[in-house]
């Protein structure tokens, strides 16, 4: 019985945990619509200012731009490792932590490489193995939106443009459905434009003030964008991986309590087996 006893207690504790995923599902799952909706309306936006940016690449040699797109010497690094808060997003979080210790070992070995960290789970790993961690915007996604995310790119330019970093890059999931995460390492600065060997009607444009001051503008606003929406990506990516962890949780968690239905059914069909057994045999000896 005492066996009986602590089958019926995983029953019930595997009943709760079940609860608790299927809740945690539905949650991940309202978030997801949020944020996917976030970064699905940001994407065309971020799209058509590199477009622009590209159309208006011919100036780019400009002295007044080349702070902008000169590529230094990689003496000092800034990676920016985008991370959840929380766990229970299966491989969300360590696929990324994964990435990050590659870049350090092939890409800037020979490099100083400083950290910040948006989201707790990568700076819990790194920060016993570093010095160099910067947690001023650890804490975004609780608050996530366009103005704190702006506000992260305005100091991510204001160190490029000081000389504090001779590069600056962002590695964070890139959201492509709530199924799939792709993980990505994208170089905010120095900027890189590819020209197209097109050539489109946005070249007969007549600009004023001037290209170039048109890009003292923009350059920024597009840093500043693309940064946010990097974060977007990671904040949909993370909830479509915890939405599909905790399903498969739930589901494992019913596959687990079948098996330990059938185990208790049998216990019991066998203990009442061999109470029968004793009854019946106690009263053949007492008829004896």
């Amino acid at each position: 019985m005492a066996n009986l006893k602590e089958i019926r207690s995983r029953i019930t504790s595997t009943i709760s945990t079940q609860q608790i995923t299927k809740a945690m599902k539905l949650v991940s799952a309202t978030k997801l619509r949020k944020a996917q909706t976030a970064i699905t309306l940001m994407r065309p936006y971020a799209d058509k200012l590199n477009g622009v940016l590209k159309n208006l690449s011919d100036s780019a040699n400009d002295e007044r731009l080349a702070k902008y797109f000169t590529e230094q010497k990689l003496e000092k690094v800034l990676l920016i490792v985008v991370t959840s808060d929380r766990g229970l997003c299966g491989g969300f979080n360590a696929n990324i932590i994964k990435r990050t210790n590659q870049l350090l070992k092939e890409d800037y070995s020979s490099s100083q490489v400083d950290m910040l960290f948006v989201g707790k789970k990568a700076f819990e790993f790194f920060k016993k193995q570093s010095n160099h961690c910067n947690t001023d915007f650890i804490t975004l996604f609780s608050n996530l939106n366009s103005e704190n995310g702006f506000a992260l790119g305005d100091y991510v330019l204001d160190a490029f443009l000081k000389g504090n970093y001779n590069k600056i890059e962002v590695v964070y999931n890139k959201f492509k459905n709530a199924a799939t995460q792709i993980i990505s390492n994208d170089v905010l600065l120095p900027v890189s434009i590819k020209k197209s060997s097109v050539k489109t009607a946005a070249n007969d444009y007549i600009f004023e003030p001037g290209k170039v001051e048109i890009l003292e503008e923009l350059i920024p606003r597009t840093i500043k964008t693309e940064l946010y929406r990097c974060l977007l990506d990671s904040f949909a990516s993370e909830h479509g991986a915890r939405m599909i962890a905790m399903d498969k949780a739930t589901d494992n968690a019913g596959e687990i309590l079948k098996q330990l239905k059938l185990v208790y059914n049998r216990g019991r069909q066998a203990a009442i087996t061999n109470e029968i057994s004793e009854i019946v045999g106690g009263a053949a000896a007492l008829n004896g």
